[in-house]
């Protein structure tokens, strides 16, 4: 289940189920990616308020080129770069990472054995894709995970209510699940879709078992969290964070 908390009286939204590591979706009030000049000093607080508050130096604050790929990467402690990627796994206590988002689906994936962790970024081309299994893939291969272990967050992104697409996006999101079942529907003759249902669907056919799907819809939700189609491709975002925790 999500819940609102506050850092240092911004507000962010977290999810229960992921209690073994530090996790946060950015909102209005603590969002730290932009491009518009106006905002600049609003993000850099905000940025130093998360730093302070996950314990690390801004510049161990890791986050990629996104440019709705499936590309995933590890983090390198000594690495601030990551063009054309769209997912990053982390398993060090060194780095906290964040990607970012304004539509666009946010999986978190946490490995609660291992103790390391990912977030993917999953517009529809992510999603057509498949970079939360990709991740999940890389994370079996690389680091030894059971896909069972993995808890997986999904968080806010445009809901089925708004989000409408063409027949070849609908054809190109069929084909990454074998049950399409309630994923997509038909209303006045246009075609909607839950990319964030289709996520979950695509994990739990990978054999994650545990996930938590985020209520709210960044358009119907605009107050909360931002929406590039309905505020003109503001290249605000919210961003989903992700930092490890030492087990004790």
């Amino acid at each position: 289940m999500f819940y609102f908390d506050e850092i240092n009286g911004k507000k962010v939204l977290r999810s229960d189920i992921l209690s073994g590591v530090e996790h946060f979706f950015t909102t209005r009030e603590s969002f730290i990616k932009t491009k518009e000049a106006e905002y600049e000093t609003a993000v850099n607080e905000n940025k130093k308020i998360i730093c302070d508050y996950l314990k690390i130096s801004e510049n161990k604050l890791i986050t990629p080129s996104q440019t709705h790929t499936n590309n995933v990467e590890k983090v390198n402690p000594d690495k601030k770069n990551y063009p054309d990627t769209d997912g990053l796994i982390l398993d060090n206590f060194e780095n906290a990472i964040f990607l970012n988002f304004a539509d666009c689906t946010p999986v978190i994936l946490y490995d609660k054995k291992l103790n390391i962790g990912a977030v993917s970024h999953a517009g529809w081309r992510g999603t057509a894709g498949k970079i939360a299994v990709v991740t999940v893939e890389k994370m079996v291969k690389d680091f030894g995970s059971n896909p069972e272990d993995i808890q997986a967050v999904i968080g806010p992104a445009i809901s089925m209510c708004c989000y409408n697409v063409g027949q070849e996006v609908l054809e190109k999101l069929k084909a990454t699940v074998n049950d399409f079942s309630g994923l997509f529907e038909i209303r006045n003759g246009e075609i909607f879709v839950d990319l964030k249902n289709i996520n979950k669907q695509q994990l739990l056919e990978a054999g994650v078992e545990e996930i938590d799907v985020c209520p709210y819809c960044t358009v119907c939700d605009n107050d909360m969290f931002f929406s590039y189609r309905k505020e003109n491709a503001t290249t605000n975002r919210h961003s989903a964070v992700l930092k490890l925790i030492k087990n004790c």
